[in-house]
């Protein structure tokens, strides 16, 4: 009966008290006296998002190293997106982990604790893990569609892109580098490389926005950008 807790924060959340670290923490301790865990590590994993897989976390590392090691064989977290924010990642290791022997606990699922020992448990999990990437997935979507409308509308948007000019909440052109920007286009409609522009443009002391210099990746971004209008 021996458990890890496992609580993070991401950056955004640190100033919000209801999955603050030391409240997740004292929720977990209070689960585990009341089921009779033993706690023998609690890790904290601060200013991490869940969209870094589990074993390229600090924390989650050493969570994979002490259940490798047998140290524990319950895992308890406040939520299932603590740990996983990807339903294959989520589904993948907890698979690994009831092989092993290991039960997930998820103190705060809808007001209930459930745990993947037993069959309705793991159901929950896959119910959950399926929910959890919807919506990361309906975020990404709402994100990408807003952007699209920011575009069409000639609406400023960060970072400014370049070519134009912020003002306000609208986007004006910036003639200097709407005529670079047609010379990009002119120069890979002939066939030069993002590797060739980019070493012109430097070398015709040409800025990029904000001053910077030119590098492929910034050529292709500009040249792929659909405000321009893309460019294969």
């Amino acid at each position: 009966m021996h458990a890890i807790a496992y609580i993070r924060v991401s950056t955004d959340e640190q100033v919000k008290g209801g999955v603050s670290l030391p409240a997740q923490e004292e929720r977990l301790r209070g689960y585990c006296a009341m089921t009779g865990l033993s706690l023998v590590s609690v890790i904290r994993e601060e200013g991490v998002s869940a969209s870094l897989p589990l074993s390229q976390r600090p924390g989650g590392a050493e969570l994979l190293r002490l259940l490798n090691e047998q140290r524990a064989d319950h895992v308890v977290a406040l939520k299932l997106d603590r740990l996983f924010r990807d339903a294959e990642d989520a589904l993948r290791q907890t698979r690994q982990w009831d092989r092993a022997g290991v039960a997930l606990h998820m103190v705060d699922l809808g007001g209930t604790a459930v745990n993947t020992a037993s069959a309705m448990g793991r159901l929950f999990l896959t119910m959950t893990a399926a929910f959890a990437e919807l919506e990361r997935n309906l975020i990404a979507e709402r994100t990408a569609s807003a952007l699209a409308h920011k575009k069409r509308h000639r609406q400023a948007y960060s970072p400014t892109p370049y070519g134009y000019d912020r003002a306000g909440a609208a986007l004006e052109h910036n003639p200097q580098e709407q005529s670079v920007l047609n010379d990009i286009k002119g120069w890979h409609a002939a066939g030069q490389s993002f590797h060739a522009i980019a070493r012109k443009l430097n070398a015709d002391g040409l800025p990029g926005k904000n001053g910077g210099k030119w590098h492929p990746s910034t050529v292709r971004y500009v040249l792929l950008n659909t405000l321009h209008g893309a460019s294969n």
